[in-house]
């Protein structure tokens, strides 16, 4: 069976209507030095009993060490990673959301490869407001759908 994941992508709209979103970057050795399409949205796996709006919010609260934002959630569908995970998203208004005090779970892996020795990483070591072009070069290829989604949204239905 296919993994299943879920995540907010959380947005703001400035003053002269541009719109930046959330992204985060993945912590350990094996992103670190990459950026061009490594960035995600704030998401995680869940179980099929879960439901994904809930796993999408606990997700976003385990990655990010902050409570879900109280702005309405837009429904952003669901789009299959390379690797065939599904990803189902929301977006998430999120107009006061500071990036001060981010805190990401933590995983423990083997590091380096057969050493014997584990180490401790953040998941997600930082997180960046960005344009919607930024965005598109540094998002997972297949998580670019979610930004073309977003912005239909918002142009169907302006504040």
């Amino acid at each position: 069976m296919a993994k299943l994941s879920a995540g907010l992508l959380p947005y703001r709209v400035a003053d002269d209507g541009s719109l930046t979103v959330l992204l985060v970057h993945p912590g350990g050795p094996f992103w670190k030095n990459k950026d061009e399409h490594a960035w995600s949205i704030p998401k995680g796996e869940y179980p099929p009993e879960e439901d994904p709006r809930e796993a999408a919010a606990r997700e976003f609260t385990e990655e990010l060490g902050f409570p879900v934002p109280e702005g309405p959630w837009i429904d952003l569908g669901t789009i299959r990673q390379s690797g065939g995970k599904y990803v189902r998203a929301w977006a998430v208004k999120a107009d006061d959301l500071t990036l001060e005090g981010m805190v990401s779970n933590r995983f423990e892996m083997e590091w380096p490869p057969k050493s014997g020795t584990m180490k401790d990483f953040p998941e997600i070591d930082r997180a960046q407001w960005m344009t919607i072009p930024e965005a598109t070069t540094r998002l997972v290829a297949s998580q670019v759908e979610f930004l073309a989604r977003l912005s239909e949204a918002l142009e169907a239905t302006p504040d």
